[in-house]
């Protein structure tokens, strides 16, 4: 009986319509834009169109990582900043409601994605908070369009990875054959260990039951693609790391827990990026600092947009 019961009721689905309210209280809305004839992105975004909108507000793009949807990762971030920022933060190419016709599956391709977006929106100047996944395409973000985007911040995001972190991550860490079985668990025993390695508190103690709600309801669509979106990376091909220094300031904020992007690719990614870059460390935080200790993280990039030290 309370199997059944447990099967029709979604603790998921109501904690995402709580999501939603919470932005929509915070001055934003969802939205959706076709880029093209083949790629359609949906973001939220500010109600008032940008030319309509202060313009003394800065612009801030949140991108979210592999895992649940944009505002599952970024709400506390989204709310908090839509204060003195134009915020948007868009679910990239196969996640969330957005959708591409395109055989594209690069880091590289969700870049060029989210610059058609902005641009399509008017907004000519932004900065970018990245977190994992999201990291490499504010960083190719940054590279493509140094005249566009201002500050970057790179959140648990190993963009200097190689070949053999991957292996450490699968072989070492997790414990499974595939880098999919992590980031894309398709069994509760699959996400305990993701959650495990993603939070400081290594046990998970959460029944199958709501495990299993988190992967029907946040990791079963667009599975296929995702998976070639992994397989699709430019980066981590190899195990030399060729990354060219950013020309803005940038933030590097890390856990020092992180078990999915170890704190020693922090440090070195600090170096990679050149003098402007920064490197900021949230102890008791593993691989979601933004979620484990928001007011910390807020405040770090905070002062960080705003040029306080």
């Amino acid at each position: 009986m309370a199997t059944t019961i447990f099967s029709c009721f979604s603790i998921v689905s109501l904690y995402g319509t709580y999501l939603r309210r919470s932005l929509s209280s915070a001055g934003l809305s969802p939205q959706t834009i076709d880029l093209d004839d083949q790629t359609t992105i949906h973001f939220w975004g500010p109600k008032s169109p940008p030319d309509t909108t202060s313009t003394t507000k800065p612009t801030l793009v949140f991108i979210h990582g592999f895992g649940p949807d944009a505002i599952w990762q970024w709400r506390q971030q989204a709310v908090f900043f839509a204060r003195e920022f134009s915020v948007y933060v868009p679910s990239l190419v196969f996640f969330g409601d957005s959708t591409s016709k395109s055989p594209e599956r690069s880091e590289v391709f969700q870049a060029v994605s989210l610059g058609k977006l902005m641009e399509k929106l008017g907004v000519k100047r932004y900065s970018v908070v990245g977190t994992s996944y999201g990291g490499f395409v504010a960083y190719r973000m940054a590279v493509m369009w140094p005249e566009r985007v201002e500050k970057v911040v790179i959140a648990s995001s190993g963009v200097n990875l190689r070949y053999r972190d991957n292996v450490e991550l699968v072989k070492d860490r997790a414990r499974v054959e595939k880098v999919e079985e992590v980031l894309l668990p398709g069994t509760a025993a699959q996400l305990r260990v993701l959650l495990g390695l993603a939070f400081s508190k290594r046990r998970v103690s959460m029944p199958d039951f709501l495990l299993n709600d988190v992967i029907r309801k946040l990791y079963s669509k667009n599975r296929k693609e995702k998976m070639e979106l992994l397989k699709g990376l430019t980066l981590g091909k190899d195990n030399i790391v060729n990354l060219a220094p950013l020309h803005q300031e940038v933030l590097i904020v890390w856990g020092d827990h992180d078990q999915i992007f170890l704190l020693e690719k922090a440090i070195e990614l600090k170096g990679l990026l050149g003098e402007k870059a920064r490197l900021e460390v949230i102890k008791n935080t593993a691989h979601v600092p933004q979620i484990e200790n928001p007011g910390q993280f807020n405040s770090i990039v905070y002062k960080f947009l705003l040029g306080r030290s």
